[in-house]
Protein backbone atom coordinates (compact mmCIF):
# COMPACT_ATOMS: atom_id res chain seq x y z
CA UNK A 1 0.00 0.00 0.00
CA UNK A 2 1.35 3.31 -0.71
CA UNK A 3 1.51 4.72 2.54
CA UNK A 4 0.63 8.44 0.97
CA UNK A 5 -2.87 6.96 0.53
CA UNK A 6 -4.22 6.30 3.70
CA UNK A 7 -2.65 7.96 6.87
CA UNK A 8 -2.24 6.60 10.08
CA UNK A 9 -3.79 9.20 12.87
CA UNK A 10 -1.29 11.37 14.67
CA UNK A 11 -1.69 14.06 16.96
CA UNK A 12 -1.82 16.37 14.46
CA UNK A 13 -4.18 14.61 11.66
CA UNK A 14 -6.43 14.02 14.99
CA UNK A 15 -6.68 17.43 15.63
CA UNK A 16 -7.38 18.76 11.97
CA UNK A 17 -9.83 15.62 11.55
CA UNK A 18 -12.29 16.69 14.47
CA UNK A 19 -11.37 20.65 13.84
CA UNK A 20 -12.73 19.83 10.13
CA UNK A 21 -15.79 17.61 11.05
CA UNK A 22 -19.10 18.60 12.09
CA UNK A 23 -20.45 15.26 12.52
CA UNK A 24 -19.24 11.73 12.47
CA UNK A 25 -21.07 8.90 11.63
CA UNK A 26 -20.01 5.67 13.37
CA UNK A 27 -20.70 1.80 12.38
CA UNK A 28 -21.37 0.33 15.38
CA UNK A 29 -20.49 -3.47 14.92
CA UNK A 30 -16.72 -3.41 15.71
CA UNK A 31 -16.71 -0.08 16.75
CA UNK A 32 -18.56 0.87 19.10
CA UNK A 33 -19.29 -2.77 20.13
CA UNK A 34 -18.86 -6.32 19.46
CA UNK A 35 -21.45 -8.43 20.10
CA UNK A 36 -22.83 -7.30 23.34
CA UNK A 37 -19.32 -6.22 24.42
CA UNK A 38 -18.47 -2.19 24.68
CA UNK A 39 -15.47 -1.62 22.89
CA UNK A 40 -12.44 -0.04 25.38
CA UNK A 41 -12.97 3.52 25.74
CA UNK A 42 -15.84 4.39 23.57
CA UNK A 43 -17.78 6.06 26.05
CA UNK A 44 -15.29 8.90 26.89
CA UNK A 45 -14.59 9.19 23.52
CA UNK A 46 -18.28 10.23 22.11
CA UNK A 47 -18.74 12.48 25.66
CA UNK A 48 -15.42 14.55 24.14
CA UNK A 49 -16.79 14.65 20.34
CA UNK A 50 -20.09 15.79 22.13
CA UNK A 51 -18.24 19.02 24.05
CA UNK A 52 -16.34 19.63 20.94
CA UNK A 53 -20.09 20.44 19.65
CA UNK A 54 -20.20 17.83 16.92
CA UNK A 55 -22.96 15.87 15.73
CA UNK A 56 -22.44 12.10 16.10
CA UNK A 57 -24.74 9.75 14.01
CA UNK A 58 -24.84 5.88 14.27
CA UNK A 59 -25.34 3.94 10.87
CA UNK A 60 -25.73 0.24 11.25
CA UNK A 61 -25.77 -2.04 8.12
CA UNK A 62 -27.20 -4.40 11.45
CA UNK A 63 -30.80 -5.26 10.52
CA UNK A 64 -31.66 -7.10 13.42
CA UNK A 65 -32.59 -4.58 15.52
CA UNK A 66 -35.34 -1.56 15.11
CA UNK A 67 -33.85 1.98 16.21
CA UNK A 68 -35.95 1.60 19.55
CA UNK A 69 -34.25 -1.59 20.14
CA UNK A 70 -30.72 -0.10 19.51
CA UNK A 71 -31.08 2.70 21.70
CA UNK A 72 -31.80 0.21 24.29
CA UNK A 73 -28.54 -1.39 23.85
CA UNK A 74 -26.83 1.80 23.96
CA UNK A 75 -27.85 2.39 26.95
CA UNK A 76 -27.78 -0.56 28.65
CA UNK A 77 -23.84 -0.58 27.81
CA UNK A 78 -24.16 2.96 29.30
CA UNK A 79 -24.02 5.33 26.58
CA UNK A 80 -27.21 7.73 25.73
CA UNK A 81 -28.28 8.05 22.44
CA UNK A 82 -31.36 9.09 20.76
CA UNK A 83 -33.64 7.03 18.31
CA UNK A 84 -32.80 10.18 15.99
CA UNK A 85 -29.30 9.93 15.75
CA UNK A 86 -29.83 5.77 14.58
CA UNK A 87 -30.27 4.77 11.31
CA UNK A 88 -30.03 0.81 10.77
CA UNK A 89 -30.73 -0.42 7.89
CA UNK A 90 -34.24 -1.66 9.21
CA UNK A 91 -35.03 1.37 9.14
CA UNK A 92 -33.70 2.62 5.52
CA UNK A 93 -35.61 -0.91 4.50
CA UNK A 94 -38.66 1.14 5.84
CA UNK A 95 -37.74 4.57 4.60
CA UNK A 96 -37.10 2.99 1.18
CA UNK A 97 -40.83 1.75 0.52
CA UNK A 98 -41.97 5.13 1.87
CA UNK A 99 -39.91 7.34 -0.79
CA UNK A 100 -41.50 4.85 -3.92
CA UNK A 101 -45.16 4.99 -2.38
CA UNK A 102 -45.26 1.18 -1.41
CA UNK A 103 -48.86 0.90 0.22
CA UNK A 104 -49.51 1.62 3.75
CA UNK A 105 -52.06 -0.80 5.37
CA UNK A 106 -53.94 0.27 2.19
CA UNK A 107 -56.45 -1.77 0.06
CA UNK A 108 -55.99 -2.45 -3.68
CA UNK A 109 -59.86 -2.74 -5.59
CA UNK A 110 -60.26 -5.47 -8.09
CA UNK A 111 -63.07 -5.99 -10.16
CA UNK A 112 -64.55 -8.36 -11.47
CA UNK A 113 -67.74 -8.09 -14.12
CA UNK A 114 -70.82 -10.18 -14.71
CA UNK A 115 -72.57 -10.79 -18.07
CA UNK A 116 -74.86 -13.85 -17.88
CA UNK A 117 -77.77 -13.58 -15.96
CA UNK A 118 -77.43 -9.75 -14.69
CA UNK A 119 -76.38 -6.63 -15.86
CA UNK A 120 -72.72 -5.28 -15.37
CA UNK A 121 -72.26 -5.70 -11.57
CA UNK A 122 -68.41 -4.27 -9.94
CA UNK A 123 -68.22 -6.80 -6.88
CA UNK A 124 -65.01 -5.22 -4.72
CA UNK A 125 -62.24 -7.74 -3.62
CA UNK A 126 -60.34 -5.79 -1.10
CA UNK A 127 -56.25 -7.05 -0.75
CA UNK A 128 -54.11 -5.91 1.47
CA UNK A 129 -50.28 -5.26 -0.20
CA UNK A 130 -47.90 -6.71 2.17
CA UNK A 131 -44.34 -7.18 2.63
CA UNK A 132 -42.61 -10.56 3.48
CA UNK A 133 -39.53 -10.57 5.83
CA UNK A 134 -36.31 -12.99 5.05
CA UNK A 135 -34.93 -10.90 8.61
CA UNK A 136 -35.56 -10.41 12.08
CA UNK A 137 -37.70 -8.15 14.37
CA UNK A 138 -35.71 -5.35 13.60
CA UNK A 139 -36.81 -5.52 10.12
CA UNK A 140 -41.10 -6.69 11.14
CA UNK A 141 -40.74 -3.48 13.80
CA UNK A 142 -39.89 -0.33 11.10
CA UNK A 143 -41.60 -1.73 8.44
CA UNK A 144 -45.03 -1.38 10.82
CA UNK A 145 -43.98 1.92 12.40
CA UNK A 146 -43.82 3.07 8.83
CA UNK A 147 -47.12 1.90 8.34
CA UNK A 148 -46.74 -1.01 6.22
CA UNK A 149 -47.91 -4.78 6.15
CA UNK A 150 -45.40 -7.65 7.01
CA UNK A 151 -44.80 -11.01 7.39
CA UNK A 152 -42.87 -13.63 8.01
CA UNK A 153 -39.47 -12.76 10.25
CA UNK A 154 -38.71 -14.74 13.09
CA UNK A 155 -42.31 -16.57 13.36
CA UNK A 156 -41.46 -17.95 10.10
CA UNK A 157 -38.34 -19.77 11.49
CA UNK A 158 -40.38 -22.25 13.51
CA UNK A 159 -42.00 -23.34 10.22
CA UNK A 160 -40.88 -26.70 8.44
CA UNK A 161 -41.67 -28.05 4.87
CA UNK A 162 -42.44 -31.75 3.60
CA UNK A 163 -41.09 -32.36 0.36
CA UNK A 164 -43.54 -35.26 -1.07
CA UNK A 165 -45.41 -36.21 -4.46
CA UNK A 166 -47.95 -33.55 -4.93
CA UNK A 167 -46.66 -31.28 -2.82
CA UNK A 168 -47.36 -27.65 -3.87
CA UNK A 169 -46.15 -24.56 -1.62
CA UNK A 170 -48.93 -21.92 -0.85
CA UNK A 171 -47.62 -18.30 -0.68
CA UNK A 172 -49.05 -15.16 -0.41
CA UNK A 173 -50.37 -13.30 -3.70
CA UNK A 174 -50.75 -10.03 -2.44
CA UNK A 175 -47.02 -9.94 -1.50
CA UNK A 176 -45.70 -7.05 -2.91
CA UNK A 177 -41.93 -6.43 -1.43
CA UNK A 178 -39.45 -9.19 -0.35
CA UNK A 179 -36.86 -7.53 2.55
CA UNK A 180 -34.18 -9.74 3.14
CA UNK A 181 -31.42 -9.05 6.02
CA UNK A 182 -29.69 -10.40 8.66
CA UNK A 183 -31.54 -14.16 9.93
CA UNK A 184 -30.23 -16.22 12.42
CA UNK A 185 -33.33 -18.42 12.37
CA UNK A 186 -33.20 -18.60 7.99
CA UNK A 187 -34.60 -21.94 6.85
CA UNK A 188 -36.19 -23.98 4.18
CA UNK A 189 -39.39 -22.47 4.31
CA UNK A 190 -38.69 -18.93 4.35
CA UNK A 191 -36.31 -19.41 1.18
CA UNK A 192 -39.32 -20.79 -0.34
CA UNK A 193 -41.61 -18.32 0.74
CA UNK A 194 -38.99 -15.81 -0.41
CA UNK A 195 -38.74 -17.09 -3.38
CA UNK A 196 -42.17 -17.95 -4.83
CA UNK A 197 -42.95 -14.26 -3.96
CA UNK A 198 -40.09 -12.40 -6.39
CA UNK A 199 -40.87 -15.03 -9.13
CA UNK A 200 -44.14 -15.53 -9.13
CA UNK A 201 -45.96 -12.20 -7.54
CA UNK A 202 -46.30 -9.75 -10.64
CA UNK A 203 -43.91 -6.70 -9.26
CA UNK A 204 -42.63 -7.92 -6.44
CA UNK A 205 -39.55 -6.03 -5.29
CA UNK A 206 -36.15 -7.75 -3.57
CA UNK A 207 -34.83 -5.43 -1.26
CA UNK A 208 -31.87 -6.46 0.83
CA UNK A 209 -30.88 -4.18 3.97
CA UNK A 210 -27.14 -5.04 3.18
CA UNK A 211 -24.95 -7.58 1.80
CA UNK A 212 -22.34 -7.92 4.40
CA UNK A 213 -20.27 -10.98 4.64
CA UNK A 214 -19.99 -11.33 8.30
CA UNK A 215 -20.39 -9.84 10.65
CA UNK A 216 -19.48 -9.36 14.63
CA UNK A 217 -22.41 -11.22 16.48
CA UNK A 218 -20.32 -12.25 19.24
CA UNK A 219 -17.71 -10.47 20.72
CA UNK A 220 -15.31 -13.78 19.83
CA UNK A 221 -15.54 -14.22 16.18
CA UNK A 222 -17.28 -13.41 12.86
CA UNK A 223 -20.43 -15.07 12.23
CA UNK A 224 -22.38 -15.43 8.30
CA UNK A 225 -23.70 -12.03 7.66
CA UNK A 226 -27.19 -10.55 5.81
CA UNK A 227 -25.11 -11.31 2.04
CA UNK A 228 -25.50 -15.12 3.23
CA UNK A 229 -28.93 -14.71 3.08
CA UNK A 230 -29.23 -12.11 0.30
CA UNK A 231 -26.73 -14.49 -1.85
CA UNK A 232 -29.56 -17.36 -1.74
CA UNK A 233 -32.58 -15.43 -2.91
CA UNK A 234 -30.21 -14.03 -5.59
CA UNK A 235 -29.17 -17.48 -6.98
CA UNK A 236 -32.77 -18.73 -6.99
CA UNK A 237 -34.63 -16.07 -8.22
CA UNK A 238 -31.95 -15.20 -10.52
CA UNK A 239 -32.12 -11.22 -9.80
CA UNK A 240 -30.40 -8.44 -8.10
CA UNK A 241 -31.59 -6.96 -4.88
CA UNK A 242 -31.89 -3.13 -4.77
CA UNK A 243 -29.74 -2.31 -1.60
CA UNK A 244 -30.91 -0.04 0.62
CA UNK A 245 -27.40 -0.05 3.56
CA UNK A 246 -23.95 0.87 3.28
CA UNK A 247 -22.30 1.23 0.68
CA UNK A 248 -25.54 2.64 -1.15
CA UNK A 249 -25.82 6.40 -0.76
CA UNK A 250 -29.54 5.87 -0.04
CA UNK A 251 -28.82 6.29 4.06
CA UNK A 252 -26.39 9.32 3.09
CA UNK A 253 -29.22 10.75 0.73
CA UNK A 254 -31.96 10.63 3.96
CA UNK A 255 -29.26 11.91 6.50
CA UNK A 256 -28.32 15.26 4.22
CA UNK A 257 -31.84 16.05 4.20
CA UNK A 258 -32.35 15.43 7.70
CA UNK A 259 -29.49 17.32 9.37
CA UNK A 260 -28.34 19.73 6.48
CA UNK A 261 -24.47 19.08 6.83
CA UNK A 262 -22.35 19.18 3.67
CA UNK A 263 -20.60 15.79 3.32
CA UNK A 264 -17.27 17.18 2.90
CA UNK A 265 -18.25 18.48 7.30
CA UNK A 266 -18.82 14.61 7.44
CA UNK A 267 -16.59 11.46 9.06
CA UNK A 268 -17.45 8.00 8.31
CA UNK A 269 -15.75 5.96 11.00
CA UNK A 270 -16.08 2.20 10.34
CA UNK A 271 -14.44 -0.84 10.68
CA UNK A 272 -14.93 -2.18 7.13
CA UNK A 273 -14.06 -1.19 4.13
CA UNK A 274 -16.53 -2.52 1.43
CA UNK A 275 -19.25 -1.02 3.58
CA UNK A 276 -17.93 1.82 6.23
CA UNK A 277 -15.35 3.27 4.12
CA UNK A 278 -17.11 2.99 0.52
CA UNK A 279 -20.02 4.36 2.20
CA UNK A 280 -17.76 7.41 3.21
CA UNK A 281 -15.62 7.56 -0.33
CA UNK A 282 -19.64 7.45 -2.60
CA UNK A 283 -20.63 10.02 -0.79
CA UNK A 284 -17.48 12.35 -0.28
CA UNK A 285 -16.78 12.31 3.67
CA UNK A 286 -14.00 11.95 5.20
CA UNK A 287 -13.31 8.21 6.04
CA UNK A 288 -11.41 7.03 9.11
CA UNK A 289 -10.49 3.05 9.33
CA UNK A 290 -10.75 1.56 12.70
CA UNK A 291 -8.91 -2.03 13.37
CA UNK A 292 -10.96 -3.30 15.95
CA UNK A 293 -13.68 -5.08 14.16
CA UNK A 294 -13.66 -6.70 10.51
CA UNK A 295 -10.58 -5.25 8.55
CA UNK A 296 -7.15 -6.07 9.51
CA UNK A 297 -3.96 -3.79 8.93
CA UNK A 298 -2.95 -6.60 6.83
CA UNK A 299 -5.63 -6.68 4.89
CA UNK A 300 -5.38 -2.80 4.73
CA UNK A 301 -2.18 -2.72 2.88
CA UNK A 302 -2.82 -6.09 0.92
CA UNK A 303 -1.73 -5.01 -2.78
CA UNK A 304 -5.08 -6.41 -3.90
CA UNK A 305 -7.38 -3.48 -1.65
CA UNK A 306 -8.53 -0.84 -4.09
CA UNK A 307 -10.54 0.86 -0.98
CA UNK A 308 -8.38 3.30 1.08
CA UNK A 309 -9.26 5.10 4.27
CA UNK A 310 -7.98 8.95 4.78
CA UNK A 311 -6.81 7.56 8.08
CA UNK A 312 -6.87 4.43 9.81
CA UNK A 313 -6.11 3.50 13.65
CA UNK A 314 -6.61 0.90 16.21
CA UNK A 315 -9.73 2.19 18.04
CA UNK A 316 -12.03 4.48 18.26
CA UNK A 317 -10.54 5.91 21.62
CA UNK A 318 -7.15 7.20 20.06
CA UNK A 319 -9.17 9.99 19.04
CA UNK A 320 -10.09 10.40 22.70
CA UNK A 321 -6.46 9.75 24.11
CA UNK A 322 -4.74 11.91 21.63
CA UNK A 323 -6.35 15.14 22.39
CA UNK A 324 -8.24 14.70 25.98
CA UNK A 325 -6.82 18.15 27.46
Amino acid sequence: MNSSISQLLSLEKAKDLVDSTQAFLFDCDGVIWKGDKLIDGVPRTLDFLRSKGKKLVFVTNNSTKSRKQYANKFLSLGISVSEEEIFSSSFAAAMYLQLINFPQHKKVCCFFFFFVFFPVVSLHCFLSIQVYVIGEQGILEELQLAGFTALGGPEDGKKTVQLKSNCLFEHDKSVGAVVVGLDQYINYYKLQYGTLCIRENPGCLFIATNRDAVGHMTDLQEWPGAGCMVAAICGTTQKEPIVVGKPSTFLMDFLLKKFDISCSKMCMVGDRLDTDILFGQNAGCKTLLVLSGVTTLSALQDASNKTHPDYYTNKLSDIFEMLQP
